[in-house]
């Protein structure tokens, strides 16, 4: 995403989780109108509930990231590691 960094406060830095902050989904919200992007779901949810799905949805997707860059599947220091780490995938 061209234009969101970790300075401007757009992203999270790997040690804090890696991922969106609630600034840069709205910056790129108001750029992309229409769009549904949220921040991750990081606290407890009920079982079958929307943020359970988007949860359950994003760790089936980030495996598939996993599978496709081994190198970054083998660093625990990833930006996706991190990530899934974050969502508790």
């Amino acid at each position: 995403m061209k234009g969101h960094t970790i300075k401007g406060g757009h992203k999270r830095p790997t040690k804090s989780g890696a991922g969106m902050t609630a600034k840069g989904v709205a910056k790129y919200r108001r750029e992309n109108p229409g769009s549904k992007l949220k921040t991750a779901v990081t606290g407890k949810v009920k079982k079958g509930s929307k943020d359970a799905k988007r949860r359950k949805s994003f760790c089936a997707r980030s495996a598939g990231q996993m599978k496709k860059f081994p190198k970054a599947a083998k660093n625990p220091n990833s930006r996706l590691r991190q990530a899934r780490k974050r969502w508790k995938c």
